[in-house]
């Protein structure tokens, strides 16, 4: 392949390639094209390809920024892109096609990113691993019998297959950290009001449905929150910016922290051994660098806050699929949304505003 130094560069160290013209954009467009069109047919991460348009973009001129001349891709939720599909992994979203650019995609663009395609997720991303019906399954690049994980399956396995440094994803209930681990990388979901989810969405679900991206370095992941934090026209949460960049703070040391320590799943589940070794292991790796380790019991009801995140989400996705059948002009097909995006949506179709209420306050008290 063309390039081989590729991927031994995160998203910072292409874009310094770029800025000293040691290689030049296009060069590293045609890099990630070679390895999607190498390695993608075995792991399906990317499903809508936009080459074209990349280099459009670039033929154009591509503003100067921390991530000039890189590619990226956006996963297929949530985002729209201008001129690109937006399905959300759903056959009942073909067809759709967005005519403008959300305020995270538009940064994104503004940091010098060059938006090369989409990537795969689960049907609305109801799924911690990416296999819905419309696009198959996306397999780990590590391991082919292995979940990529979910619901940014498609973004992690792209990036961990070293097709990019860094691609974007969403988080509601670890849609982002999830597939990280499950590929061995960087996956942060931002707090609330941190990135904006304009204009096309008022409040992301109540505040619970985050948009970052998965990465193979801690810097790229500080540096893109850096190009994309702040809220855009008309958001409802607003988290005050940071004093000094993120990017600054990585690898400083911090001084002395007070971390929680949480041994025991905040749902009552059991708890794999291992699991809980490898988390006790790195508490006492914190408590011998001189951190302040504090035992938390999450004592609360699990099963409450579950139900009132499935209410918030679940009554979204009922109205999301309303929206789609008002644009359509008619019902959904049976064929067109796989049975549990269905019986979700049915179950949460007649939620009064009272149980949605209980619920914000529900959830609420935990965050508090």
């Amino acid at each position: 392949m063309s390039f081989p130094e590729y991927e031994s560069h995160d998203a910072l160290g292409l874009a310094e390639l770029v800025r000293k013209h040691e290689v030049s954009p296009r060069e590293v467009l045609e890099a990630m094209v070679e390895r999607v069109e190498a390695r993608n047919p075995a792991i399906n991460a990317v499903t809508i390809k936009a080459f074209d348009q990349a280099e459009a973009a670039i033929a154009a001129g591509l503003p100067d920024g921390p991530f000039t001349g890189v590619p990226y891709v956006i996963k297929d939720l949530h985002a729209p892109v201008r001129d690109l599909p937006l399905t959300h992994g759903s056959r009942l979203f073909f067809g759709n096609v967005s005519d403008f650019d959300s305020e995270t995609v538009a940064r994104l663009r503004r940091a010098g990113f060059v938006i090369a395609g989409r990537t795969n997720a689960p049907e609305f991303g109801m799924n911690v691993s990416t296999e819905p019906l419309f696009y198959g399954a996306t397999h780990n690049p590590w391991n082919r019998d292995h979940s990529a994980g979910g619901s940014s399956g498609g973004s992690a396995a792209a990036v961990a297959a070293g097709m990019l440094p860094a691609a974007h994803a969403t988080d509601s209930l670890g849609s982002i950290r999830v597939p990280a681990a499950c590929c061995g990388l960087v996956g942060l979901k931002p707090t609330r009001g941190r990135n904006p989810v304009g204009p096309h969405r008022g409040d992301a679900t109540q505040g619970l449905s985050h948009e970052h991206c998965v990465t193979r370095s801690v810097r790229d992941c500080a540096a893109i929150l850096d190009a994309t934090n702040g809220p855009d026209e008309g958001a409802p949460w607003f988290t005050a910016p940071p004093a000094e960049s993120f990017l600054s703070q990585v690898g400083r040391d911090p001084g002395r922290l007070r971390i929680g320590l949480v041994t025991e799943a905040w749902n009552g589940a059991p708890v794999d051994p291992a699991c809980k070794t490898a988390v006790e292991h790195v508490g006492k790796l914190c408590a011998e660098r001189g951190h302040a380790i504090v035992p938390i019991d999450l004592d609360h009801d699990g099963q409450g806050l579950i139900d009132a995140c499935n209410v918030i989400l679940l009554s979204g996705l009922g109205g999301l699929i309303l929206q789609r059948e008002a644009e359509l002009g008619r019902k959904a097909r049976p064929e067109e949304l796989e049975p549990l995006t269905r019986a979700a949506a049915e179950a949460y179709r007649g939620t009064l505003a009272l149980e949605m209420h209980m619920a914000l306050a529900r959830i609420n008290r935990f965050v508090r």
